[in-house]
């Protein structure tokens, strides 16, 4: 085995040593097949095409210096549930947060296609057992955000005129979806991946009307946990499921040749429900409904230090309002990014 390293490290050495002659793309050149190379031009050629084929009015919007972006990014997300109920006299509020997700993560892209990975440290420790998916895409027309969470960390308090009692961690389990998307009408002049993901420069402050959609989704329900530890406590299973469609309106501030500050708001009003409660095998009626909204709100800051590096801060926030005869909800999902880049 020893006498195979030599032979490999020998090899090795003697071909960097007529490298020095030759240089290195053209050993691999001779190298690879032709009909390989011929092949990975074509690629090369068709994503340098695409990637330099803008949609935008170059005056706004253009492409940075670079083909490839490296960034590190710093992320961490959290959820919260507030509820408040009165009945035949009684309130109850109830209060709850899931633990939040933090995860360190490298992403490089190539002449448009991205490639991340992320580690958390936290669930590497065994601390954080929950489980989170996030991902968006931004195009000059459409853009979408897609995100699903399963936890088990839910905690908080619920009180009432009789009695407090608080959930512990595992007493019960949560999953819940949030997907929205945006159509963007002044597509011409303002870009969304200029302030999320860097592949793109918003030259001049530009601002646009939005119309979209929102859908949220997902269940809470108690666990075999929290009946072993309070088995006085009810059995209970909440479904939502919310589709709504609204317009909204985004800006991109360019307050020098540095700077990018953004903002949007996208608030839909739901138009198909299909929420249920269960207590103890009992599935409640349902009650008349006043308000039944969804918000998706962005924000973001670049600061370009350079055509070549940057850094900024991004904020992307699911909220849904739900009240009917008895019942008030709140719901609110958010993810926020800080992040260091520079382009090569």
């Amino acid at each position: 085995m020893r006498t195979k390293a030599v032979i490999v490290l020998c090899l090795l050495c003697g071909f960097l040593a007529e490298a020095s002659a030759q240089t290195f793309a053209e050993k691999l050149r001779s190298i690879v097949p032709a009909g390989m190379r011929k092949r990975g031009q074509q690629v090369d050629s068709m994503l340098t095409a695409r990637y330099y084929r803008t949609p935008y009015d170059t005056y706004y919007v253009v492409r940075p210096v670079g083909t490839l972006t490296l960034k590190l990014r710093l992320n961490q997300t959290g959820n919260t549930l507030h509820a408040k109920s009165k009945e035949n006299g009684i309130q109850e509020k109830a209060d709850f947060s899931t633990k939040h997700k933090t995860t360190i993560s490298l992403a490089a892209s190539f002449r448009g296609l991205t490639l991340a990975l992320a580690v958390n440290p936290a669930k590497i420790s065994g601390a954080y057992k929950d489980y989170e998916l996030n991902a968006n895409y931004f195009g000059s027309r459409v853009s979408l955000d897609f995100s699903y969470q399963r936890s088990e960390s839910l905690v908080g308090d619920i009180t009432s005129d009789l009695d407090k009692w608080r959930l512990e961690a595992g007493d019960a389990k949560m999953k819940v979806m949030n997907i929205a998307g945006y159509y963007i009408f002044n597509h011409r002049h303002f870009s969304y991946a200029a302030a999320f993901t860097q592949s793109y420069l918003q030259r001049r402050s530009a601002g646009s009307w939005l119309a979209g959609f929102s859908y949220q989704g997902g269940s809470i329900e108690t666990t075999d946990k929290l009946e072993q530890r309070q088995p006085e406590a009810s059995d209970l299973r909440l479904h939502t499921g919310h589709i709504g469609i609204g317009g909204g309106y985004g800006f991109n501030w360019v307050p020098g040749r540095r700077w990018l500050l953004h903002l949007s708001v996208l608030p839909t009003f739901v138009v198909i429900n299909s929420n249920n409660l269960t207590i103890d095998g009992e599935r409640q009626k349902a009650h008349r409904v006043h308000l039944n909204m969804m918000f998706n709100e962005r924000a973001a800051i670049v600061y370009n230090f350079s055509p070549r590096y940057f850094a900024g801060a991004t904020l992307v926030m699911n909220n849904s309002a739900f009240a009917d005869d008895i019942l008030v909800i709140n719901q609110n999902k958010w993810r926020a990014r800080f992040f260091v880049g520079m382009r090569l």
